[in-house]
């Protein structure tokens, strides 16, 4: 509950952008582990990192001063897909610094890593798939939200690293090209 809470305080109380803060720039949020992100075991269940993960991505719209430019055209994110790949337990009052950062968009998605540390140690890491969706439902080019978040944003996706591409492919979130007919 305490995670749900913060989400919906870094989305409808995002802190101030950053001035200047590019769209491919890494936006950081600092976070501590409560007792409520534990499981019976006393490390840091599954999905409370993919909560944390939901507010820190809040809070990269927050940095780009994204809230009010979504809203004024009716887009909210969704995620397609996600993984996650964990190397040290997250333990109990740790205080967690959560690198989000946006690696490239295809005509579907675009594609967020979000890497956890804790005192500098790696401890997990994160690959979200997301969309943007209108009131309507429709699907918003990424191009578009990526556009319309960066005012610095290159027009051409950077290059996915090879890692991040594969995973699209396999999950099925990647561009396809129509099957020439």
């Amino acid at each position: 509950m305490t995670r749900m809470i913060q989400l919906t305080k870094a989305s409808l109380l995002p802190r101030r952008a950053v001035p200047g803060r590019g769209a491919l720039e890494p936006s950081t949020t600092t976070l501590r582990v409560h007792p409520g992100d534990l499981d019976l075991y006393f490390h840091v269940n599954n999905g409370s990192y993919l909560q944390m993960m939901d507010v820190a991505r809040s809070n990269m719209i927050a940095d780009l001063g994204g809230f009010s430019r979504l809203h004024a055209k009716g887009w909210y994110p969704v995620v397609a897909a996600s993984t996650m790949t964990y190397k040290r337990s997250l333990q109990l009052f740790d205080k967690v610094t959560l690198t989000t950062r946006l690696l490239g968009w295809d005509r579907r998605v675009v594609y967020i890593e979000q890497v956890f540390t804790v005192a500098d140690r790696f401890c997990a890491r994160g690959w979200v798939a997301g969309r943007f969706l209108g009131k309507d439902g429709s699907r918003i080019d990424p191009s578009d939200v990526v556009a319309l978040l960066g005012d610095d944003a290159p027009v051409e996706s950077p290059a996915l690293p090879d890692d991040v591409a594969a995973w699209a492919r396999a999950v099925d979130v990647a561009h396809r090209e129509a099957a020439a007919g």
